[in-house]
Order: structure tokens, then sequence, then C-alpha cells
């Protein structure tokens, strides 16, 4: 099927769908009110097979090291999938299902599954990642950037992590954990009960992001918009952290934004 865009909706919810680019979520307006913010680098797109920043792209599979291309030097970031064209798999009146298959520079064969659930008051994003032939490790995420202001309204960020990771010069985790500091935030928080924040645009919206996973990075550094990403795994973690893809055993990851008028 094409790569063309996909609108779905629920009471007075719309999401936009972008398969041709980069599988991201183009759009998701509560009301008629925007929360992402709009261009083709932003709205909220997949980290897949790997989030956030490799140290200098490289990683070891096994004995072997894997290089992908610097494309924020000196470091690898947020993955091939959200560079390459998606293929919708199919659309029903709340959800799509989009595909992409994992080509160069990624060593591997494999593809990745986005199923995007929308309801009136949820939206809900599931990713797979499964190899066709040889194990590989892998990590799944997504980065969404929620427009700082909303009607009229900043946002504020609510969370209660149980560690920072702290953060080097080269703005990779050094492997020390420590306790969570006041923003602002390019930083890796541990979430071991699963990611839950809360985003509060006061007297508009509150949108709880929430995931099974226990890793989130928050960036709050930009004046137009806020990122709040649940992943499987922290920066880097390629190297310090990998899961592994096998051919009987896919990698999956769920994350559901959950919202209210206030």
């Amino acid at each position: 099927m094409s790569d063309e865009d996909i609108t779905l909706t629920a009471g007075d919810a719309e999401v936009t769908v972008r398969p041709g680019n980069g599988g991201r979520i183009g759009g998701l307006r509560i009301g008629g009110a925007e929360l992402l913010r709009q261009g083709e680098r932003y709205g909220c797109f997949p980290m897949v097979p790997w989030c956030g920043r490799i140290r200098d792209g490289r990683f070891l599979d096994g004995a072997t090291v894997r290089q992908m291309p610097l494309n924020s030097p000196p470091h690898a970031i947020h993955g091939t999938a959200r560079d390459g064209a998606w293929r919708t798999a199919r659309t029903a009146a709340h959800e799509a299902v989009i595909t992409y298959d994992l080509v160069d520079p990624w060593p591997y064969r494999g593809r990745v599954t986005q199923v995007v659930t929308l309801a009136e008051d949820s939206l809900t994003l599931t990713m797979s990642v499964e190899a066709y032939d040889d194990s590989f490790p892998a990590q799944i995420g997504w980065h969404p950037w929620f427009n700082r202001n909303v009607d009229g309204a900043d946002v504020r960020l609510d969370f209660t992590p149980a560690w920072q990771e702290e953060r080097g010069a080269d703005h990779l985790p050094t492997g020390n954990r420590t306790e969570p500091a006041p923003g602002p935030w390019d930083d890796c928080f541990g979430m071991p009960g699963g990611v839950d924040v809360t985003l509060t645009w006061p007297g508009r919206l509150e949108l709880k992001v929430a995931s099974r996973e226990e890793w989130v990075v928050v960036y709050d550094e930009q004046a137009e918009a806020v990122c709040v990403e649940p992943q499987t795994g922290p920066p880097n973690g390629l190297n310090t952290l990998p899961r592994l893809v096998t051919p009987l055993e896919p990698l999956e990851a769920t994350t559901t934004w959950t919202w209210r008028r206030l």
C-alpha cells in the first residue's frame, strides 16, 4: 500500500500519521488545538533501531564493530527509520498499521511495525522490531515534540524519577546514577515502575505519557517545544544495555498518551 498521510479521528481528537516522512505522527489535535510542533523534522517520530546517541556511531555485535553514519557528529543519533519511507499495511476508523524494512546503513535484515490506535481520550503507539536472519541488538523509542504553548498556556512537566543518568560533556550517560536535578534538561531518567510523565497546559489540558518501559529522556531546552521520550534503554544503549532481537523473539514496546480537559 502507499505511504500517503493517514488521518484518524475519535470524538474531537484527530491524529495524522505520516508513513512517507519517517513513520512519524505529524499532528495530534484535541478540540482543534494542535499539541505537536509542526514541521518536517517534528511531530513525533519513532526512534529505531536505536534511541538517542551512539558514541562515535559505533557499537559492538559480539566482536564485530558496526559503524553508523555520524548524523549528529561526533555521534549517530535516533536510529535510521525516521529517515525512510514507511508503508501502510492497513487502516481502520481508529487504527493504522505501518511498516518499515530495515535497510542500509543498518547492517541487519528486519522489519519494524508500528500500530497507531486513537480513542477519544488516548493515543496508543506500539512498535515491534523483528529479525529476518541474524540476531541483532536494538532499541525502540518515541520522540514527540510537544508544543510548549497551547492556546496561550505554557506547559508544566511533572514526573518523579528514581534516578537521573549523569550526562557527560559528550551528552552521553557516564554510567553513574544521580539524584534527579532541576531542569532545564536534555537528560535520561530511570522510572522502574514504568514511564509516567504528566504535561499540563494550565486551564487547557492535561496529558499523561505512560509506558511499561523504565527509561525516559526529557528535553526542554527549546523555546518552542518540550520532548518526553519513552524508550527501551538509555542513550548509547546498544553498547551499554543492548536488547537482543532474534528471529524467534522480536522487541516490542508501547506508549500511551491519555488526556483530559481542564
